[in-house]
């Protein structure tokens, strides 16, 4: 992709963007703007990916945490822009990000109806850990740590 960017999330136009990717993708953790926001003074690092003009995808990075100072890296790529190399770039870009900050381990979650990010996962090196049902919902999830010899 050589229109390829990558941007920080910054302002409410951007936020808007990253909320509509993230909602598309994972409808049943659908965020409103203020939840957002809140992840944002959490420290975790938004992103919005764009072919040219055009949004095509978002990442989040939370910053490691415990004693194995865990990272979660995330990339999200809109249905009709996947199989272009967006994903990866999302998720290479998030995983610097995360052993910048000192990250042990890297940690991602995927909704188990999600075949396609979870392919994506298992290609890049994580391995599944557990899955589980949010209390009072119905949609499950999955928790997948990268390989120690990925990460």
């Amino acid at each position: 992709m050589s229109d390829l960017r990558i941007d920080v999330v910054d302002g409410d136009a951007m936020l808007e963007q990253w909320r509509h990717v993230h909602n598309v993708i994972v409808p049943p953790a659908a965020m409103t703007p203020d939840e957002v926001r809140e992840r944002l003074t959490r420290g975790y690092r938004l992103e919005n990916a764009y072919d040219g003009d055009v949004l095509v995808g978002c990442s989040t990075v939370r910053p490691p945490q415990g004693e194995e100072a865990v990272a979660t890296v995330i990339a999200r790529v809109l249905p009709g822009h996947r199989g272009r190399g967006i994903g990866a770039a999302l998720y290479e870009k998030g995983l610097a990000h995360a052993r910048g900050l000192g990250a042990g381990a890297v940690e991602t979650v995927v909704l188990a109806a999600n075949a396609e990010g979870l392919r994506f996962a298992a290609a890049k090196g994580f391995v599944e850990r557990e899955r589980y049902v949010l209390d009072g919902e119905r949609d499950e999830w999955v928790d997948l740590r990268l390989v120690a010899s990925s990460a």
